[in-house]
């Protein structure tokens, strides 16, 4: 039996498809990646070249094959607590900055996007729990979105392995998780599970983002490396129409939003970088 293979026209007609739906674009680099991920599907659908399957991903519409390999090709990499200093940043500073054009019974809005499996958004709720003074006088939403709906049902449940939890402090561990599986595994607490809005966006899709406006903080990191420039402007005044006048983002350790947009103004806190929308 002829082996199945991807033709570097394939590869191309592939790329250009999925950054149009994603924003999402492919370097050489990423090749055998894309390939393996192509070759999963189309074996697991019954398609027996790269053509017929194509044909049959554009021209589904449901859109579920889509969804599949958005699923397969996207890659969820985070733990609890990753680059905590920009969580000091935001109980320390970026908060109280927020609370001064708050009127008293105003809440405080989140988006955390990509959820990933959920670290980034758990990790946000309990330091604001643990560390944030005013938590028991302000109400605070977060809302918590990937394009992913795998790694949304994850979120969902809440369930970690060792590796994502080893940076927590025993007491907070022990204060917000349950152990299963003779303590293999550590599932957060149904309270905060319940606390936080998971959803599915495509950053691409203005059907998709127009319904995400009037945050105070977006937590935006390691999306954008994976963009190209024309995508990342798209996801800049994505987040600019999302956020209130003077509410701010993070983006990740290596992205910078002066690069990508002027909309933004850039504000040096004394534990890390954050990128203010200016008041009109």
């Amino acid at each position: 039996m002829e082996k199945v293979s991807i033709s570097d026209a394939d590869f191309a007609r592939f790329r250009d498809f999925f950054y149009r739906k994603t924003g999402i674009y492919f370097e050489d680099s990423k090749r055998y990646f894309v390939d393996k991920r192509l070759l999963t599907r189309m074996e697991k659908t019954g398609h027996k070249t790269f053509r017929s399957y194509f044909t049959a991903l554009r021209f589904n519409t449901s859109n579920d094959e889509l969804q599949e390999l958005i699923n397969i090709m996207t890659v969820n990499e985070t733990y609890f607590f990753r680059e905590e200093y920009q969580l000091q940043c935001m109980v320390e500073s970026v908060l109280g900055e927020i609370l001064k054009h708050k009127k008293d019974n105003d809440d405080i809005r989140i988006w955390s996007i990509p959820s990933s499996t959920g670290e980034e958004p758990y990790s946000i709720a309990i330091y604001l729990l643990e560390y944030w003074s005013e938590i028991n006088n302000i109400d605070v939403e977060i809302v918590s979105s990937d394009i992913d709906t795998k790694v949304l049902e994850q979120c969902k449940r809440g369930m970690y392995s060792k590796r994502s939890i080893h940076h927590l402090p025993q007491d907070i561990l022990k204060k917000y998780f349950t152990t299963h599986n003779d303590g293999h595994y550590f599932q957060i607490d149904k309270e905060l599970r319940d606390a936080i809005d998971f959803t599915q966006v495509n950053l691409s899709n203005p059907n998709d983002t127009k319904q995400y406006r009037n945050f105070d903080l977006i937590f935006c990191r390691n999306l954008l490396i994976y963009f190209d420039e024309t995508s990342r402007k798209n996801a800049a005044e994505v987040f600019y129409d999302a956020l209130n006048p003077g509410g701010f983002i993070f983006l990740g350790h290596s992205e910078s939003m002066s690069r990508i947009s002027s909309l933004f103004k850039v504000r040096k806190f004394p534990k890390a970088l954050a990128y203010q929308k200016p008041f009109i």
